[in-house]
């Protein structure tokens, strides 16, 4: 989630040569960590704000669909993957921090005002072709995330009507109706004004895991007993790391954050904070949702629970964050599609125009995937893998050795051999940031090319303009609960309705 950051840099930050470092050379130290020290924004944030900000950036739709992962693995690959993915992405989180900390060191343009700081680290590091390559990974990845939030919207609020009208409603037409509604919100400028929405939607999402995990609880003495598991096979355990991926690698948003700091080199602070909480709130909802719900649960956790009052408060909570996620996500991409086109920045016909076509185009991809579960492994394992595990570790390699160079002339990293990369870096770095590098693209095409086959086969639905054709278009029943047991017709409670069973979110169950 990128935002516009305008602040200019404080006393000292004034503008030297925008190629090499600053005219001077400097050691390892230098190129890093020690000349950030200087840069300093009076108006900027905190390093806790920043923190919650972070934490505001991923937690969301994971939350509701971390449970699901934990069935697909089991509870013990599920712990390890949860301390797994919050070390690896902290490091590569924190080098990505460092690698920008390397720009405003050594190119001080940068400390007045910089709209696509990622995009810019891709280019320091490798050149332009790949500022353009990073740039276009950055805008798919927001592409798939709002669409995976306006079907997770719509599905939410589509339950919620079936719960206080008790009628059949097609998720299709809801997803029309939100994003007609919403659409008006994405004709706002500037994204500086969305830093309230991250808060709210990280509070909105913290409430959401106390209120799972509750839930959860409270019905484990009715569910438990009836839970089964399914076998082990590949499919799941690539379609489960892909939804750790979402949860995980909001790294395309971390620069822009870290530039509208106070002080950038703090950024190691908030990155340790905001990845230890969200590991907090994804622990007990994953377990909870594993050993009580097994797998009855579906495609999001919210459906299993089964007290009406707390699944109601989550569907709106977690609804909340998903529209303002959307409108945060929506903003740089319309903003860029508006550059190419020049745009005028007053508010006008053009600006609606190019808005609502980016709408309809978010609208056609979920009307013709409607399964937010399967595609939310999709983004998750293939272009957020990109930005979130590979690309930092790529760039900082490189800026760290050119730094490491600088003595011996070589001023721009993009000019450096890979041996030179390797002999620059310490072996410690060189074995780290290889590893990450070589474990991320195999489960990153791994993970998508089971979400495609998911999407294609075992979880198919058939596009929402194609449903009145091949007789698909049955709103499925008024049930918005996810009863309990492999057959999922266990209820606390006799009045409970129970959503149609759903045998096929588990890649190995023959029915």
């Amino acid at each position: 989630m990128r935002m516009e950051s305008i602040r200019p840099y404080g006393k000292g930050a004034t503008v030297s040569s925008e190629n090499g470092f600053n005219g001077t050379k400097r050691n390892s130290a230098d190129s890093t960590d020690s000349g950030c020290e200087e840069h300093y924004t009076p108006s900027g944030l905190g390093w806790f704000i920043t923190a919650l900000f972070i934490l505001g950036d991923m937690v969301g739709g994971g939350l509701v669909t971390l449970p699901v992962a934990t069935v697909q693995t089991n509870l013990y690959v599920s712990i390890g993957l949860i301390l797994f993915m919050c070390a690896v992405t902290m490091y590569t989180a924190h080098i990505l921090g460092k690698c920008w900390n390397m720009l405003l060191d050594r190119y001080p343009k940068y400390r007045k005002h910089c709209r696509k700081p990622y995009p810019e680290i891709a280019r320091r590091a490798l050149g332009k072709k790949w500022k353009s390559a990073v740039s276009f990974c950055i805008d798919t990845t927001q592409f798939g995330i709002a669409v995976v939030y306006l079907l997770l919207s719509a599905k939410n609020i589509r339950d919620l009507i079936l719960i206080h009208v008790k009628s059949e409603i097609s998720y299709c037409y809801v997803v029309l109706i939100v994003a007609a509604c919403f659409l008006p919100c994405t004709f706002l400028k500037s994204p500086q004004d969305f830093w309230a929405a991250v808060v709210v939607g990280m509070f909105t999402s913290a409430v959401s895991a106390v209120l799972i995990t509750l839930g959860g609880i409270l019905d484990f003495g009715t569910c438990s007993p009836h839970r089964e598991l399914p076998p082990m096979v590949p499919t799941n355990y690539f379609l489960a790391i892909g939804t750790y991926m979402f949860s995980y690698c909001g790294h395309a948003a971390f620069p822009t954050i870290q530039h509208d700091m106070k002080r950038p080199s703090d950024f190691p602070k908030s990155v340790v904070t905001a990845f230890l909480l969200t590991s907090f709130m994804y622990a007990p909802v994953s377990f909870v949702g594993y050993l009580t719900y097994g797998d009855s649960m579906k495609h999001s956790v919210i459906n299993s629970l089964q007290i009406d009052w707390i699944q109601q408060t989550v569907n709106i909570l977690i609804t909340i964050h998903c529209i303002l996620t959307l409108t945060i996500v929506l903003n740089p991409l319309n903003q860029e599609i508006e550059d190419i086109f020049k745009v005028p920045h007053e508010f006008g016909l053009k600006r609606i125009s190019v808005r609502t076509l980016t709408m309809l185009a978010v609208v056609f991809v979920a009307e013709s995937v409607p399964n937010f579960g399967p595609l939310l492994d999709l983004v998750g394992g293939s272009t957020m893998t990109m930005t979130g595990l590979i690309f930092p570790c790529l760039f900082f390699l490189r800026l760290n050795a050119a730094g490491n160079s600088s003595e011996k002339g070589v001023s721009q990293p993009e000019d450096l051999s890979f041996k030179e990369v390797l002999a620059n870096n310490d072996p410690k770095t060189r074995f780290i940031c290889c590893a990450i590098i070589v474990v991320g693209a195999f489960f990153g095409l791994a993970t998508t090319c089971s979400a495609i086959y998911s999407l294609s086969s075992a979880q198919f639905v058939v596009p929402c303009y194609l449903q009145p054709i091949f007789g698909a278009d049955k709103a499925g029943g008024v049930g918005s609960v996810n009863c309990c047991g492999h057959w999922q017709n266990i209820t606390r409670n006799s009045d409970i309705v129970c959503s149609k069973p759903d045998f096929s979110v588990f890649a190995t169950q023959t029915h």
